[in-house]
């Protein structure tokens, strides 16, 4: 879809100034779709196919779709709003300054070359003076203060029996593969990464002179590290098993603590941490990992969790030292586990950390320059309209008790929206960017945020707060606050365009939408009361049979065939969530469309030669529509909970009886289900 987007400044204004009905558009880009294939056998390539045609993989993208193309624009306004911050007379120490400071340092590749590895050598001799386990464990308080969660991470989280205050969470971590499964099991090309991880951690070693620096090999540290990562991987939860918020909710008070991970001394963990005082007990997410940590901490040698430790120490760093570490933390990170031809453009990674460090300030810039009063107030009506048109859902559901219909609509009613931007803005005064290096600059910004992360454990949860930046093309719910949030960045074409009719809307943003709302209510948002706590407010047999109607769901997607080569399904039971949500998101905003139809709220007639209905599921399928290589389908597959773009229109919409009959589609054709087979939950 190559055009130009409109802003939402200027869309507020052509919606709020001269125009009328008739001059609305379809919504439909009739350049995407691909006539020549039947919708009622291929809807997604019907849908999709001119847009994945006109916009196919560069070198740079493993994927790339309609988030992407966003996200792409995005980071060209954030660095134009950057441009014109660093082009001011900026008084020193102001968050201007520091935006400026923080984004000229890191595009300053010769600054960045002759420095070498010198950034990192405090942080490696540090280390390389432990000798003790006592050391070991005070090293581990330093680097958890950097934001580096060796062996695990400590997070401030809702208490999920009083979700009104934020108690401290142990968590597993300290994985550089990030999941377990890349060490354990030779699916997909495991095989193949665990080598190519070992290759970059040696070359990395190497770089960083740690070899030289700890007298020990560093193909040898390599696989001592190796060997350490796996016995922590053979430990942790599986992503299905963190999937279960009652398994991984386990009060501990100081002393049960000790029972269970002996070897950790939590009371000065958390005094060190300056979270100790107020803190009577705290969740251990997965109990027989810390016992392993602990087991850990108690065998291994001083020298194979030093290594460990550099190790982990050199890969925060690589991405912000010398091309030497970049280049080769992308051959493996970018190349072979996504399958991305050539990195980013430098400006383009140094606008992300500067997005990264500084989110709301530069929030704060976007907001004031992308997204007025009018915009927000359209998407306030619009997710009106979804509740209510949710609470009809509810109460047209025939699998569930009025008693559990009753306490469903009062969650609902206490669910708090979020649009475009918070009421108040992060104050990062207490921030220091200093004109030292780059990666020094990373290092103070983590500790910067673990300290105001930290601080709010033992206090009550601020409802205030947004968990993204205004900037950020996504949405989210969080079942704990009982809050759906739509950030500015998303609300934009082809998600909400104010220039088109609103059957498109609806299919698009709306179902975005009605998306976040079914979270409060999926396998897991379900278990969470009206006031975020997490309690079975269901009766037996509707619980039963939710999950009887959910367990269609995982079938349907884990029947799919993902690859060829190597042979690959998906995992129905890893994204059950997202397509729960996907499906009950198109019922639910496919009535809401209904309603506003039956008010006059949009064009009743065909548009581009499509009806409302049509149009609705074309601008579902838009959302989705993009381009992947063999590499990124492997990685989505194993590490993310959502399904594949295509998987969630042509898995998803033979579940959808609106969709049936808005397209004709037909027993015999591809995209047909049979009613006996389609779930229905939301």
């Amino acid at each position: 879809m190559k055009k130009t987007l409109l802003t939402i400044a200027t869309m507020a204004l052509i919606a709020t100034g001269c125009q009328h009905k008739k001059e609305l558009t379809s919504g439909i880009d009739l350049n995407n779709l691909d006539t020549t294939v039947r919708a009622q056998d291929d809807f997604y390539r019907y849908a999709c196919g001119g847009w994945m045609d006109s916009h196919p993989l560069d070198a740079e993208h493993s994927r790339y779709g309609s988030f992407d193309f966003l996200a792409e624009e995005n980071q060209k306004q954030l660095k134009g709003i950057i441009d014109s911050v660093s082009g001011m007379k900026n008084t020193k120490g102001s968050v201007a300054d520091k935006i400026a400071t923080l984004y000229n340092i890191g595009m300053d590749s010769a600054r960045l070359q002759e420095q070498g590895a010198a950034p990192l050598q405090p942080f490696l001799e540090e280390i390389n003076g432990l000798k003790t386990r006592a050391d070991i464990k005070a090293q581990i308080l330093r680097m958890h203060k950097r934001g580096n969660y060796v062996l695990f991470g400590v997070f401030g989280e809702a208490d999920k029996d009083d979700a009104t205050k934020c108690i401290a969470w142990a968590y597993q971590s300290g994985l550089g593969l990030g999941d377990r499964d890349y060490y354990l099991t030779n699916e997909g090309n495991n095989v193949a990464i665990r080598e190519g991880y070992i290759k970059l951690m040696t070359t990395e070693f190497e770089l960083a002179g740690y070899d030289k620096l700890s007298g020990m090999p560093a193909d040898q540290l390599a696989r001592t590290v190796m060997q350490v990562e796996t016995r922590l991987a053979k430990a942790q939860n599986t992503r299905l098993e963190n999937r279960d918020p009652f398994s991984t909710f386990n009060r501990k008070t100081l002393e049960e603590a000790f029972a269970v991970a002996p070897n950790i001394d939590w009371k000065n963990y958390f005094e060190t941490m300056g979270i100790l005082n107020g803190l009577e007990t705290f969740n251990i997410a997965q109990p027989k990992y810390f016992y392993e940590v602990s087991e850990v901490l108690a065998t291994e040698s001083v020298d194979n969790l030093k290594a460990y430790f550099a190790w982990h120490q050199i890969n925060d760093a690589a991405s912000y030292l010398s091309d030497d570490f970049v280049n080769a933390s992308f051959e493996f990170y970018g190349k072979l586990l996504s399958g991305r031809e050539v990195n980013r453009p430098r400006w383009k990674r140094v606008t992300s950390t500067v997005d990264g460090a500084m989110g709301e300030a530069l929030g704060q810039l976007y907001v004031e320059r992308y997204f007025p009063a009018e915009a927000k107030a359209r998407m306030e009506t619009l997710v009106n309209n979804l509740m209510t048109a949710l609470g009809q859902r509810i109460d047209m559901a025939t699998w569930m008790s009025d008693t559990t219909k009753t306490r469903a609509h009062e969650k609902l009613s206490t669910i708090l929206v979020k649009i475009g931007y918070p009421n108040k803005w992060r104050d990062y005064s207490g921030l220091e960017i200093k004109d030292d290096s780059y990666y020094a600059n990373v290092v103070r910004s983590n500790e910067f945020d673990v300290a105001y992360m930290l601080s709010k454990i033992n206090k009550p949860v601020d409802r205030d707060e947004w968990q993204m930046t205004p900037q950020t093309v996504n949405a989210y719910y969080n079942p704990t606050t009982n809050e759906i949030c739509f950030p500015a960045a998303i609300l934009q074409p082809p998600f909400f365009n104010m220039n088109a009719d609103e059957a498109a809307n609806y299919g698009a943003i709306g179902v975005v939408i009605g998306h976040e709302l079914t979270h409060g209510f999926d396998d897991q948002g379900r278990n969470y009361d009206k006031n975020g706590n997490l309690s079975d407010w269901w009766t037996a047999s509707d619980a039963e049979n939710f999950k009887n109607n959910a367990q269609v769901i995982v079938d349907a997607f884990s029947a799919v065939k993902v690859l060829d080569d190597p042979e690959t399904y998906a995992n129905g039971q890893l994204t059950l969530g997202e397509n729960i949500a996907d499906n009950g998101g198109l019922h639910i905003s496919y009535l809401a469309m209904q309603n506003a139809k039956s008010q006059g709220q949009l064009n009743a007639g065909d548009m581009d030669g499509f009806t409302p209905e049509q149009r609705f599921f074309l601008a579902y399928a838009a959302v989705w529509a993009s381009n992947i290589r063999p590499e990124a389908i492997l990685q989505l597959t194993q590490m993310d909970v959502h399904a594949l773009a295509k998987n969630r229109v042509n898995v998803t919409l033979p579940h959808i009886t609106e969709f049936i009959d808005a397209f004709g589609v037909k027993e015999g054709d591809a995209m047909y289900l049979a009613p006996e087979k389609r779930a229905l939950l939301w």
